[in-house]
């Protein structure tokens, strides 16, 4: 089974699972807190659908687009998992598959150059 995991759609989360020829998806609202909801809606899906976290074979992720703290949740979080589990973890727009063989990881790809703790002068 694959679960794909897509957090660049703004204010909401997107999970699938693909099985087969089915796909299962589920999407919850989350303007704020996306790294306190995306994994409890994951193991939700599971849940309903009596799968267990050892089920999933691969993870595919949702590398660019989307603000720089939701695509960093989603591709971290993918990331984590891919490790945990011992399973390869693909970008959803292609690219190459990684199985965390000498920590290699799908990473992010920014609209722009992150920001974070750069000075900003603001203007009086």
């Amino acid at each position: 089974m694959v679960l794909t995991i897509n957090t660049s759609l703004g204010d909401e989360i997107a999970v699938s699972l693909l099985t087969g020829n089915k796909t299962i998806n589920s999407k919850i609202k989350a303007p704020r807190q996306q790294s306190e909801k995306l994994l409890p809606l994951i193991e939700k899906l599971l849940f309903k659908h009596h799968l267990s976290w050892r089920s999933i074979k691969e993870i595919r992720v949702q590398n660019e687009g989307g603000s720089f703290t939701s695509l960093r949740i989603g591709v971290l979080t993918a990331n984590a998992l891919a490790y945990a589990l011992g399973i390869p973890v693909t970008p959803l727009n292609g690219g190459k598959s990684f199985k965390f063989v000498g920590g290699q990881a799908v990473r992010p790809k920014y609209q722009s150059e992150p920001n974070i703790g750069k000075k900003v002068m603001l203007a009086c």
